[in-house]
C-alpha cells in the first residue's frame, strides 16, 4: 500500500524519527496485518520517502507499507486514520502498482508565509530568478556545506496574504536537498529580503516533475500511458 499523510498544526514539529514511532504504534493498534522483515529483530516493512524537515507542515508526505495478506485500502485508511494522533492525518491509501515510490518524488511545491510586502517580495523574486547561481550555506550532517539553491528552483511567485506575503516555491529534489528556507536565504543574499523571525513553511504537493511545464504530478495517480 502507498499512503499519503499530512503533518498539521503543532505536529509539524514532529521529527521523522518521532513520526515513524507514532506510525508503527498506530499500525499495531489498528491491527493491520503487516509483513515483517527477516532476521533476529524483525520490523514491520515500512518505507518512508521524501520526509519534510522538522518544523515544516505538509499536506503531501508519503510512505509505503507491505502487508501479509490482501486488505482493502479503504479499511487500512479507516483503521489507521483512527489510530494516528490528530495532526498526523491520513489523506489517501492506494494499492502499490510496483516500482519505486521514491523515484516518483522528484519535486515539491511549498507555501512560505513571510512578513514582507508583496512589492518587496516580487522585486526580490525577479532579482533571484534573473541570477544564474545563488550560493547558500547550511549546516548538514556532514558539516557546513555550500551549494547553489537557484538550480533547484522550478518556479517562484508571490501572492498578497494577511500580515505579509505568501510565496509559492517549486523545488526540484536535488542532492544535497534544497529546502524552502534555503531559498529564503538566497532571496536575502540576492535582494536583501528579510522574511521575518518565523516564516511558516507548508509543503502542498510532492511528486513526478514535468520538466517541460514545471507541473508536479500525483505520485499515487495513474502512471502516464
Amino acid at each position: 500500500m502507498r499512503i499519503r499523510y499530512a503533518k498539521r498544526g503543532r505536529l509539524r514539529f514532529t521529527s521523522h524519527r518521532d513520526f515513524s514511532r507514532a506510525f508503527e504504534r498506530a499500525v499495531f493498534r489498528a491491527r493491520i496485518p503487516m509483513a515483517y522483515s527477516s532476521g533476529f529483530n524483525p520490523h514491520p516493512r515500512i518505507s518512508y520517502a521524501g520526509a519534510a524537515p522538522t518544523g515544516s507542515a505538509s499536506e503531501a508526505e508519503y510512505l509505503e507499507i507491505a502487508l501479509a495478506e490482501v486488505v482493502d485500502p479503504s479499511r487500512v485508511a479507516e483503521e489507521l486514520g483512527e489510530a494516528l494522533p490528530d495532526g498526523l492525518d491520513l489523506v489517501e491509501v492506494v494499492e502499490s502498482p510496483g516500482g519505486s515510490l521514491a523515484d516518483l518524488l522528484q519535486a515539491s511545491t511549498w507555501q512560505v508565509e513571510v512578513a514582507t510586502s508583496l512589492a518587496d517580495s516580487t522585486a526580490a523574486i525577479e532579482a533571484f530568478l534573473a541570477t544564474d547561481s545563488v550560493p547558500v550555506k547550511r549546516m548538514t550532517k556532514k558539516g557546513l556545506r555550500e551549494f547553489d539553491c537557484r538550480a533547484a528552483v522550478v518556479s517562484l511567485s508571490a501572492q498578497e496574504a494577511p500580515g505579509g506575503t505568501r510565496l509559492l516555491v517549486g523545488l526540484r529534489h536535488t542532492v544535497p536537498a534544497v529546502r524552502p528556507d534555503d531559498v529564503l536565504t538566497g532571496l536575502r543574499g540576492v535582494a536583501g529580503l528579510e522574511a521575518g523571525e518565523d516564516p511558516r513553511l507548508t509543503r502542498l504537493a510532492q511528486g513526478p516533475l514535468d520538466e517541460a511545464t514545471g507541473d508536479i504530478g500525483d505520485p499515487l495517480g495513474d502512471p502516464p500511458s
